[in-house]
C-alpha cells in the first residue's frame, strides 16, 4: 500500500468515527432525554401506552380470553416486537406498547377488536344482505340490511375470522403492466371447501362477497371465478400500507369476545428511571476498559481495535436507532454480545499476526497472514450465531424478535469493522511508517498444556453441576410447587392501583415507596409504574394472599396517608404468554439445527457439529442451574440470557475447533495419539484468546451487575455465570467431546 493512499483510509476512518461519534452521542443524549433523535425503548427502559379492555361478552371461557390476548398480541407487534398484553383480574385485558405516549393515537390506530365475518350478497331467498350507502362517512359505504345475528342465523354468514389461517398483503401485476397491493387470504382445510363453494355460486352472477369487521364494512370484493384451493386474494387497495392494515385486520379479526376500552394510560418505566442512565454509564466505562486492556495487550494493533471498535459501538446505536429498532434490556443484551464477537474477531486475528512474527515472518506479510489465517474463525463464529438471529427472528417473537433483531445489526457491523475498517487501517499504519515488530510484538511460546488427561474430571464437574441444578428443580418443585422463582412476566401475580394523592418522581417511588413495600411482603420483588398526569402509582408483585394485600394497605395508610378507599388490586397473568415461551424454545431448537447443520457442512465432520451443540446444551442447563439454586427471579430476561449465551458459547466453541482442523492438516498419520496431541496443541494456543475475550466480555456485564438497578443485577448475574460455562465448555467440554467422539466413532472415510 503507497503512503499517500494509507494517508487517505486513516483520514477517512477518522472521519467515519468522528460523525458516527458525534450523531451516537447525540441520539444517547436523546434517548435519556426524550428528544426527537431518541431510540425507541421498551417498556422496561421507557414505558408507554397501557390499555385496559373490559370484556363484554357474559361468561367468557378461558379458552376464548386466551385466544383474543394471542391475536391483540399479534396487532401490538405492528407497534413495536417488546409489547406485554396480559389478563387483569377475570374479565379484563391490558395492553402495553413501549414508545408511544399518545394514548389516543394509539388506540384510534389499535382500534376496539370485534369478530370478522364473511357475508354472501344475497340469503337463501334471493334478498340483498347488504347495500351500497351513500349517507356513509366510511370508506367503504355500506350497510347491513338485516341485523347480524340475523345473518348468522339464516347461514349468509359462511366463515369468520378464526376461519382465517394467514392474511399477508403484498402486490400483483395490475392490466397497466404495474403492480397494485393486495390483501392474499390463506383458509383452513374445512374453512377452504365452504368458501369454493359460496364463490362458486357467487361467480355465476357476478356477486360480491362482503368482509364485515365489528361493525362496518372493510372490504366488498366482487367474486370473478371460483376459488376453491383455499386461497384468495382481495384487490382495490389504492396504498400498500391500506393493503397492509387490511391484511391486519383480517388477521386479528378472529377474536370472538366483543372489547371496550375502559382506561387508557401512559405509564413509566418498569425497571425505573436510572435503568437506562446506569446501564449506558455502564457500557462507557466498560468498553473504555476494554480499550485500555486492547492497548496494553496488543500495542499499535490495539489502538487499531479501540477505533475499530468504536466504529462498532457508534454505528451499532445508530442503526438500531434509524431502523426504528424497540431497545428494551435483551436487546442490550444483544449489543454486549456484538461487543464481544468484536473484540474477539480483533484478538482472533492479532494472535495470528504475533505467532506469524514469533515465526520470523516479516511484519507486512505477518499482517497479511494473521488476516487470512483468522478468517475462517470469525466467519465460522460469526455466521453460526448469524444463523441463530435469523431464525429467532423469523420464529420468534417478543423479547426474542427484539433480541434477534440488535444481535443481527451487532454481528454484521463486528464483522465489518474487524475484517474491513480494522484490516486496511493497520495496513495503513504499516504503510506511514509503523514497521517495526516492537510496535506489534511477538507469540511467546507456551508449553502445550494436557487439557485431555483430566477430561473425566472436566466432564465429571459439568454433570454434578447440572445434576445439582436438576434437584433444586425438584426440591423446590415438591416444596413450594415451582421449580424456579417464576417472576410477574412467567407466573403473573397482583397489581395494586394507589392513589398517593401528592405526585411521586419515580426517584421517589425507588427510595420510599418499593422498599417499605418489599419489607412488609417479605423482600418480594417490586415492580413500580407512574401513570402520566396521576397521582396514581401500579405497584405489582407476585401474587399476594388475601392477608397480605391487607398487611400492604395497612402499610400504605400508616407510613404514606394513603386513603384506604383510593387503593384496587387485581389479579394479572402472565405477561410471557405460552406461546411466547412455545415460539423461543422452538426457535432455539430449530437454531441449534440449522447450526449444527452449518458445522457439518464448514468442517466436514459431524462430530464437531455434535461436539459444539452438546457444549451449547451444557450451557444452558448450567444457566438454569443457576436460576434453580440462587433462585434468581425467572422473566423476560431468562430467554435473553440463554439466547445471550448460545451465541456467546458457539463462537466460543467455533474459534477452538477452527484451529484443531487446521492442525490436522499438518500431522502424518491420522491415529488417537496425534488427535490427542492436536486437541492440547489446539487448546493451548487458543486459551490466551479465551482469556482475552472472556474477560473483555465480561467486564460489560460485571459493570452492569455493579451499577445496574436490581432488576439489571438479576439479568446480569446468570448472563456472568453463563458466559463463564460457556469459556468452560469451550475449554474442558466441547475439544474433549470431540476426542472422545473422534476415538469410539470412526467416520466410514478412515
Amino acid at each position: 500500500m503507497k503512503k499517500n493512499k494509507a494517508i487517505a483510509i486513516i483520514l477517512a476512518v477518522v472521519v467515519l468515527l468522528a460523525g458516527l461519534g458525534f450523531y451516537g452521542v447525540n441520539v444517547l443524549k436523546d434517548t435519556t432525554s426524550k428528544g426527537d433523535q431518541s431510540i425507541i425503548l421498551g417498556l422496561d427502559l421507557s414505558g408507554g401506552v397501557s390499555i385496559t379492555y373490559q370484556i363484554m361478552t357474559e361468561n367468557p371461557t378461558q379458552t376464548d380470553i386466551n385466544d383474543t390476548i394471542a391475536k391483540l398480541e399479534e396487532r401490538a407487534e405492528n407497534y413495536s416486537t417488546e409489547y406485554a398484553v396480559y389478563q387483569v383480574g377475570e374479565d379484563r385485558i391490558t395492553v402495553e406498547i413501549p414508545g408511544v405516549f399518545d394514548a389516543n393515537a394509539v388506540l384510534e390506530e389499535l382500534g376496539s377488536p370485534g369478530a370478522l365475518y364473511f357475508i354472501t350478497a344475497k340469503n337463501a331467498d334471493g334478498k340483498a344482505n347488504y347495500s351500497y350507502d351513500s349517507t356513509s362517512d366510511e370508506e367503504v359505504a355500506y350497510k347491513l340490511n338485516y341485523k347480524l345475528e340475523e345473518l348468522i342465523e339464516n347461514g349468509s354468514v359462511i366463515l369468520t375470522g378464526n376461519d382465517v389461517k394467514s392474511a399477508q398483503a403484498g402486490y400483483m401485476p395490475d392490466q397497466y403492466g404495474g403492480n397494485q397491493p393486495i390483501v392474499s387470504l390463506t383458509f383452513t382445510d374445512e374453512a377452504a371447501k365452504i368458501f369454493g363453494e359460496a364463490t362458486k355460486e357467487a361467480a355465476k352472477n357476478n356477486d360480491t362477497i362482503a368482509i364485515y369487521y365489528d361493525d362496518h364494512f372493510i372490504s366488498v370484493p366482487t367474486v370473478e371465478e371460483a376459488i376453491t384451493n383455499g386461497e384468495c386474494v382481495i384487490s382495490g387497495s389504492r396504498e400498500f400500507a391500506d393493503a397492509e392494515e387490511l391484511a391486519t385486520f383480517i388477521r386479528i379479526g378472529a377474536i370472538s369476545l366483543k372489547l371496550e376500552e375502559l382506561e387508557s394510560n401512559v405509564v413509566g418505566a418498569q425497571l425505573g428511571s436510572q435503568a437506562l442512565t446506569t446501564s449506558v454509564m455502564a457500557a462507557g466505562i466498560g468498553l473504555l476498559i476494554i480499550m485500555l486492556f486492547m492497548i496494553a495487550v496488543y500495542r499499535l494493533p490495539g489502538v487499531v481495535a479501540t477505533i475499530a471498535l468504536g466504529i462498532y459501538t457508534f454505528a451499532t446505536i445508530t442503526f438500531v436507532q434509524l431502523f426504528e429498532i424497540t431497545l428494551t434490556l435483551p436487546g442490550i443484551a444483544g449489543i454486549i454480545l456484538g461487543i464481544g464477537m468484536a473484540v474477539d474477531a480483533n484478538v482472533v486475528t492479532f494472535a495470528r499476526i504475533k505467532e506469524e512474527i514469533a515465526a520470523g515472518t516479516s511484519v507486512s506479510m505477518s499482517i497479511k497472514n494473521g488476516y487470512k489465517k483468522a478468517m475462517s474463525a470469525i466467519v465460522d463464529g460469526n455466521v453460526t450465531t448469524f444463523i441463530a438471529a435469523v431464525v429467532l427472528m423469523i420464529l420468534g417473537s417478543g423479547t426474542v424478535k427484539g433480541f434477534a433483531y440488535t444481535l443481527m445489526i451487532s454481528i454484521i457491523m463486528s464483522m465489518f469493522t474487524a475484517l474491513i475498517i480494522a484490516k486496511y487501517l493497520m495496513q495503513a499504519f504499516y504503510a506511514v511508517g509503523f514497521k517495526d515488530k516492537k510496535f506489534y510484538g511477538a507469540a511467546k511460546e507456551i508449553k502445550s498444556i494436557d487439557f485431555l488427561k483430566r477430561r473425566v474430571l472436566w466432564f465429571a464437574i459439568s454433570v454434578a453441576i447440572i445434576v445439582a441444578g436438576i434437584g433444586g428443580m425438584a426440591f423446590h418443585g415438591a416444596t413450594s410447587g415451582n421449580a424456579f422463582n417464576y417472576g410477574i412476566e412467567f407466573a403473573g401475580g397482583t397489581s395494586t392501583t394507589v392513589d398517593f394523592e401528592k405526585t411521586y418522581t419515580i426517584e421517589d417511588i425507588e427510595k420510599k415507596i418499593i422498599p417499605q413495600v418489599s419489607k412488609v411482603l417479605g423482600g418480594a420483588t417490586v415492580q413500580a409504574t407512574t401513570v402520566d398526569e396521576s397521582t396514581d402509582v401500579v405497584l405489582k408483585t407476585r401474587t399476594l394472599s388475601l392477608e397480605e394485600r391487607e398487611a400492604l394497605n395497612a402499610m400504605l395508610v400508616k407510613e404514606f396517608g394513603v386513603d384506604e378507599d383510593t387503593i384496587s388490586s387485581q389479579s394479572i397473568s402472565s405477561t410471557v404468554s405460552g406461546e411466547m415461551r412455545q415460539s423461543a424454545i422452538i426457535a432455539v431448537i430449530v437454531a441449534c439445527f440449522f447450526m449444527l447443520v452449518y458445522i457439518r457442512l464448514r468442517f466436514k465432520d459431524l462430530r464437531f457439529a455434535t461436539s459444539a451443540i452438546l457444549a451449547l446444551v451444557h450451557d444452558v442447563f448450567v444457566v438454569l442451574a443457576a436460576y434453580a439454586l440462587l433462585r434468581i427471579t425467572v422473566g423476560n430476561t431468562l430467554i435473553a440470557c440463554v439466547l445471550t449465551v448460545v451465541g456467546y458459547s458457539i463462537n466460543n466453541t467455533i474459534v477452538v475447533f477452527d484451529r484443531i482442523r487446521e492442525n490436522l492438516t499438518t500431522i502424518k498419520r491420522q491415529t488417537p495419539e496425534s488427535w490427542y496431541e492436536v486437541a492440547n496443541r489446539s487448546l493451548t494456543q487458543t486459551l490466551t484468546r479465551s482469556m482475552y475475550t472472556s474477560f473483555t466480555t465480561l467486564v460489560m456485564v460485571v459493570l452492569l451487575y455493579i451499577i445496574g438497578v436490581p432488576a439489571i443485577k438479576e439479568f446480569a448475574l446468570p448472563l456472568m455465570i453463563g458466559m463463564l460455562a460457556g469459556t468452560y465448555s469451550s475449554l474442558f467440554i466441547a475439544t474433549e467431546l470431540w476426542y472422545e467422539m473422534k476415538v469410539r466413532i470412526k467416520a466410514k472415510t478412515e
